[in-house]
């Protein structure tokens, strides 16, 4: 995709990402990261407790953090993913296979139509 000219100020310019999205239909890179992130999170937390996905998941390294701001840790992510895509309950949905793909599902669409991400409760 190459420049486009714009008739509002009768010029050329080069289209946004946003635009170049939205015209091919696809979610953005982020977006997809994001829901891959949380369709394994999902299949994760359905497997058996002694399974070594779940136990590196939820292991405690007794380590320090460094000095300053917190920077967030890869489960706060997921949570904070997972409240978006499937509200506040997202987390007993997580463990109904169907029930969890029915949000993925609906967030997908909206990311491929570039709709906002807000709060659901599906």
């Amino acid at each position: 995709m190459g420049p486009v000219y714009g008739n509002e100020k009768e010029n050329w310019r080069i289209l946004t990402n946003k635009e170049i999205y939205a015209i091919v239909k696809k979610p953005t890179i982020k977006e997809t990261i994001s829901l891959n992130i949380l369709h394994w999170s999902g299949h994760v937390q359905r497997m058996e407790e002694n399974r070594i996905p779940k136990r590196v998941l939820y292991m405690n390294l007794e380590t320090r953090r460094l000095r300053g701001r917190l920077r967030n840790r890869w489960q706060d992510e997921v949570r904070e993913d997972g409240r978006v895509v499937g509200g506040e309950g997202w987390q007993e949905k997580v463990y109904n296979r169907e029930e969890w793909k029915k949000p993925l599902r609906m967030t997908r669409n909206r990311c491929i139509l570039h709709m906002p991400m807000e709060l659901t409760n599906i």
